[in-house]
């Protein structure tokens, strides 16, 4: 687990289009998935204020893949970030749908070459919880918002260079 954020991606972006965003959110742990999604949005408008923004709900982690693939199919968004939170319990369950979603949201990406960005996170406790989805230190909202961009960067500049056929 890394415990240094990336670094925010300058201000100054040479963007033809609006970019076109899609958050899909786990409605379960809502007050920790709220953290990641308000620190997400905080964080993409302070990197490019003019970006479209929409967030769609999925009951739990298990079904944001399908929301995932969904969007992807109908809308064609620039990027899709996926947010959500697992609390490891007793048994292995949470590991099976972590494995599961990350598995699946490699596939809906690689589908329909629209980057995934994938913060759905596994956790063994609260502090823990609160410490990726909560703080301003290690925020994994944060995170996902600069990876969004980065994406977004290196999709610019495949679109610019000339094909190698």
């Amino acid at each position: 687990m890394s415990t240094k954020m990336p670094t925010r991606p300058a201000k100054q972006w040479q963007m033809s289009t609006v970019p076109r965003i899609v958050i899909v959110a786990s409605e379960y742990n809502p007050e920790f998935v709220q953290g990641l999604v308000n620190n997400t949005c905080k964080e993409i408008f302070q990197i490019n204020d003019e970006c479209d923004i929409e967030l769609l709900g999925a009951p739990g982690a298990f079904e944001i893949p399908v929301v995932a693939e969904m969007v992807a199919a109908q809308r064609k968004p620039d990027i899709i970030i996926a947010l959500g939170l697992i609390m490891q319990g007793e048994t292995k369950h949470a590991e099976f749908i972590v494995k599961s979603v990350s598995d699946a949201l490699q596939q809906v990406a690689l589908k329909h070459v629209i980057p995934v960005i994938h913060e759905v996170l596994l956790v063994s406790s609260e502090e823990e919880a609160r410490e990726r989805c909560l703080s301003e230190d290690l925020n994994r909202g944060i995170e996902a918002a600069r990876a969004a961009f980065a994406m977004i960067r290196v999709k610019g500049q495949l679109k610019k260079q000339p094909s190698l056929r």
